[in-house]
């Protein structure tokens, strides 16, 4: 099975945060099989998105320091931290590394939009403008046109709202999955099963 293939399932069976570089040594010094991931080796990497040595295994520099920028703007910290401070760049580019080029493609189709646009009006890449200017232009996208009857304008398919959905959409989904985020919705920190316990019969009767 290929590299991303494993990726792929080891994410969506709920092994996200443990899918990371197979190049991590396990506890017990086993050699790691290069074609597995660590959760498969048995090795609990669930620490590595927050390392101070983490480094990108889909996006690129320019890519990752947009999707922090753009991140911090949509969800920002108030009173409970923002999408920034719960690392949603670090989990959006995890999912990356194992969905199908399909799926990277349309991310980065419309990462580049933002780009576009910002380089079209202000003639600079997004994460370079000012505050106001990058509120502005995310403006411009949140909402879609309003058609004209009279004239038929925004009638055609609103591209840069769009995109900003797509974007929207990861960033949200990747805060809202962090424990920032389920904290900011309420959560307390207790798992609902509680703790497992043994049998605690005296041993020979179970009646």
């Amino acid at each position: 099975m290929k590299r991303r293939e494993l990726l792929r399932a080891g994410i969506l069976g709920g092994a996200a945060a443990a899918t990371l570089r197979p190049s991590i040594a396990s506890a017990d010094n086993h050699e790691l099989d290069p074609e597995l991931t660590p959760a498969q080796n048995g090795v609990d990497a669930s620490n590595e998105l927050t390392g101070p040595g983490w480094k990108p295994l889909f996006l690129d520099e320019h890519q990752n320091e947009t999707l922090i920028v753009l991140s911090d703007l949509m969800i920002p910290a108030t009173d409970t931290p923002g999408a920034k401070e719960a690392l949603a760049n670090r989990f959006i580019d995890l999912l990356l590394a194992a969905e199908k080029s399909d799926a990277q493609r349309a991310f980065l189709d419309s990462l580049s939009y933002l780009d576009g646009e910002s380089m079209r009006r202000y003639k600079r890449a997004f994460r370079y403008l000012g505050r106001e200017d990058q509120d502005d232009l995310l403006a411009s996208m949140a909402y879609p046109r309003s058609s004209s009857p009279w004239t038929g304008e925004g009638s055609k398919p609103d591209v840069g709202h769009a995109h900003f959905e797509k974007l929207k959409q990861r960033i949200a989904t990747a805060y809202y999955s962090s424990e920032i985020g389920t904290r900011a919705l309420g959560w307390d920190g207790a798992f609902a099963h509680g703790p497992y316990k043994g049998c605690e019969h005296p041993e020979g009767n179970h009646k």
